[in-house]
């Protein structure tokens, strides 16, 4: 499996060029079962990631364009009466699907916003009293755009801290921006791509993750990043217990992913920005949403270098 895992990051880095960051962030929450938040303009290559993956996992894939309009049933489904059967019949809607893109997730209403909590956090759904469980694996990946705020809904604390890790991807390099004139084309498709694992498999390498060791003295160590958090100056709102259980399995999956059953403080060190940096709120005021996430991974940086090292 570990031949297959390197294929699919390859294969992904061919989709997203110029990314191998980004694109070991996606296998790691995948991995994780974590759900990601890509802070981004358009145009970077979000759509691209989340279809890439989706085609090379032999996974059902559904975009949902979030607007201001959008209503739960939009996401859930809703129950439609057959008047043949003289019963209601459920209608599953687009979060029935493996990889779920939930683009521009802040131009939803907060009430169209929460629909996603009890997915995301429970793997299922319930409409008309009834509990539908969603397939696994299930990885949402929410989209949005940190400088434009007009006509948007900011995402509540609750629904960030749902997501298990969030990143930007940034204009590629020169070299990379190159390569992509050279060989994309606009509007270009990802039907071609072959799948490199399927879904038995994936949720195979899910459970061998769970097996990765983590050294009680590095247990401590995310505790005290997590506090440190708490007790920042310039932090109004700490990383919360759900964090640490995010840095910890984060952690995990990242060993899992360089080849290891064990993992290292260097993991944990690794994943501390992605894991926190939407899940703090700093005491500054005013700036817009770029500025802000720069300030916090700035904080972040000063935890961790203030948190002595387990040896």
């Amino acid at each position: 499996m570990k031949q297959e895992l390197a294929l699919l990051s390859e294969k992904l880095n061919q989709v997203l060029i110029g990314k191998p960051e980004s694109v070991q962030l996606c296998l790691v929450a995948l991995l994780a079962r974590g759900h990601i938040l890509i802070e981004d303009i358009p145009g970077i290559g979000k759509t691209t990631l989340a279809q890439g993956l989706a085609r090379l996992l032999d996974l059902s894939f559904q975009r949902i364009q979030f607007t201001s309009d959008l209503l739960p049933s939009d996401i859930l489904g809703v129950a439609v009466y057959r008047a043949s059967q003289e019963q209601f019949k459920f209608m599953p809607g687009p979060i029935f699907s493996s990889v779920v893109l939930a683009d521009e997730i802040n131009r939803a209403t907060p009430r169209t916003q929460s629909a996603l909590l009890e997915a995301m956090q429970e793997r299922q759904v319930s409409i008309e009293g009834k509990t539908y469980q969603l397939q696994e694996p299930f990885l949402v990946i929410a989209t949005q755009n940190p400088v434009e705020h007009y006509g948007t809904y900011p995402l509540p604390d609750s629904q960030l801290d749902r997501f298990l890790l969030s990143f930007n991807l940034g204009y590629p390099e020169n070299k990379s921006e190159l390569e992509i004139l050279k060989t994309r084309i606009y509007g270009q498709n990802l039907n071609q791509l072959s799948p490199v694992l399927n879904q038995d498999q994936v949720l195979f390498l899910q459970a061998e993750v769970e097996k990765v060791r983590i050294d009680d003295s590095l247990l401590e160590y995310i505790l005290k990043i997590i506090q440190g958090s708490r007790t920042q100056a310039q932090i109004l709102l700490g990383a919360s217990p759900r964090a640490g259980l995010g840095l910890k399995q984060s952690a995990k999956a990242l060993a899992f992913l360089e080849g290891r059953d064990f993992v290292v403080p260097d993991d944990i060190k690794q994943m501390a920005v992605p894991v926190l940096r939407h899940r703090l709120v700093s005491r500054q005021a005013g700036f817009e949403q770029e500025k802000k996430n720069q300030q916090v991974e700035a904080l972040i940086q000063e935890i961790l270098e203030a948190v002595p090292v387990p040896i």
